[in-house]
């Protein structure tokens, strides 16, 4: 039962840290203090933990200061691992959480990493500046582990304790204590990697994995777009055989599957190999919320409305539906492509922080009910809100006549749109 501490209090960290405070003295530490005052008061603005679950962690404790993580024993750390403007991978939050580690690392402690990395990331990034602060040996003083996050962030079903875990450690002993200690708080079980390499390629090739198959039927939709064939009645269609992948088109955002491929492909360079279906899956991918503004453009100019001087609404901004979490969201993508069309953009989203987005992105939220005067109705993400509503609402946001409805999502019934007039376009 030795004390952990959980390193970054985040969509991963928090759910982690309460799982564990349940039964063991946990410290969940954060560089950000409002965060760390936000979860004292009982609120979690991610909304991946309920007042009730962060009440049931009754020995779990948030701080901002190193002082309280010192007499720890295991430190996991659950930072985010993004990429850079040139779609590098950019480790500086992962090489800042292990110099904080390292400089409270003491003899026979583990260190656990959960952040995504490209194969070898661990001892070749990190352990390196855990043994520079500290002044231990790795494998000698110290262990380190490996233990892929696989949280879906929104997804109430699919939560932390019910998916299975990757564990792994760098040496025998520490992989059965880090597997060990998982397991105590992993329903679904565990499974013991035979190495931290082993571990790291696991994770990353999960996303890229999702991403080629949403790359596959992106390519799909704009091939079908020109054949004029609807790509979600193909789908359907082709989902009648009993092992059709069910993937759909849409735009590929989020801190995961929009970015991991990219340490895969990074690594992959650096050892002399040039990736050719990986990337080629993020270029695709990375071009939809482009394709898909240019398309509402088209129909809207096709249906001879004054471009330049329209409005259009975009409902959702958020990177999924259900999820606050804004991070690398294509749909700012989407809506950078029609400004560059002089068109006047609106976007409402129930779940987005105004002051976030204000922040991130420099755009402003309007509540839906403000919305009127629409030359186009996107729906850009399918959040409960927007999927509750008819097409009486959405008239009440129209100008009179020749309105597209951007139906991204494929959430509503394309020909009750067409029958009240809507140009339906979706991916």
């Amino acid at each position: 039962m030795k004390k952990i501490a959980v390193i970054g209090l985040g969509y991963v960290g928090l759910p982690l840290a309460v799982e564990f405070g349940k039964t063991r003295h946990v410290i969940g530490f954060d560089i950000n203090n409002a965060r760390v005052e936000q979860l004292k008061s009982g609120e979690d603005v991610t909304k991946e933990c309920s007042v009730d679950q962060l009440n049931a962690a009754k020995n779990l404790k948030y701080s901002s200061s190193l002082d309280d993580i010192r007499d720890a024993q295991i430190y996991i750390v659950t930072v985010p691992t993004p990429i850079d403007f040139v779609n590098r991978p950019d480790l500086r939050p992962l090489e800042a959480a292990s110099r904080t580690v390292g400089g409270v690392l003491n003899e026979g402690d583990i260190v656990i990493y959960e952040s995504t990395v490209f194969p070898g990331a661990t001892e070749e990034v990190c352990v390196p500046i855990l043994e520079k602060e500290s002044g231990l040996q790795f494998n000698k003083n110290f262990s380190c582990g490996y233990s892929p996050e696989r949280i879906n962030p929104g997804d109430k079903v699919n939560t932390l304790t019910k998916i299975k875990k990757i564990t792994s450690g760098s040496n025998a002993e520490a992989a059965d204590e880090i597997d060990f200690l998982y397991g105590s708080i992993i329903t679904a079980g565990t499974w013991k990697a035979s190495s931290l390499k082993v571990a790291e390629a696991a994770k990353v090739i999960e996303n890229s994995q999702r991403d080629l198959n949403i790359a596959f039927v992106n390519e799909l939709s704009v091939i079908f777009d020109r054949l004029r064939i609807d790509t979600l009645e193909v789908l359907e269609a082709a989902g009648s055989k009993w092992n059709f992948l069910p993937f759909r088109p849409g735009m590929v955002g989020g801190h995961c599957i929009g970015v991991d491929p990219y340490y895969l492909t990074h690594k992959a360079e650096e050892v002399g190999y040039h990736p050719q279906v990986v990337l080629a899956g993020r270029r695709i991918n990375d071009n939809m919320a482009k394709y898909a503004a240019k398309s509402i453009v088209k129909r809207m100019v096709q249906n001879g409305t004054d471009v330049a001087r329209s409005k259009v609404g975009v409902l959702g901004l958020t990177f999924k539906e259900n999820c606050p979490d804004v991070r690398n969201s294509k749909v700012v993508d989407f809506i950078r492509e029609l400004e560059s069309w002089n068109v006047t953009v609106s976007v409402s989203d129930p779940w987005a922080d105004p002051d976030e987005v204000m922040h991130e992105y420099g755009i402003k939220l309007v509540d839906t009910s403000l919305l009127e005067g629409l030359s186009a109705v996107i729906v850009a993400v399918g959040h409960e809100e927007f999927r509750e509503m008819g097409v009486e609402d959405f008239q009440k946001f129209s100008v009179a006549k020749g309105v597209v409805f951007g139906d991204l999502k494929s959430v509503y019934d394309k020909q009750s749109l067409r029958n009240a007039g809507f140009d339906v376009f979706r991916l």
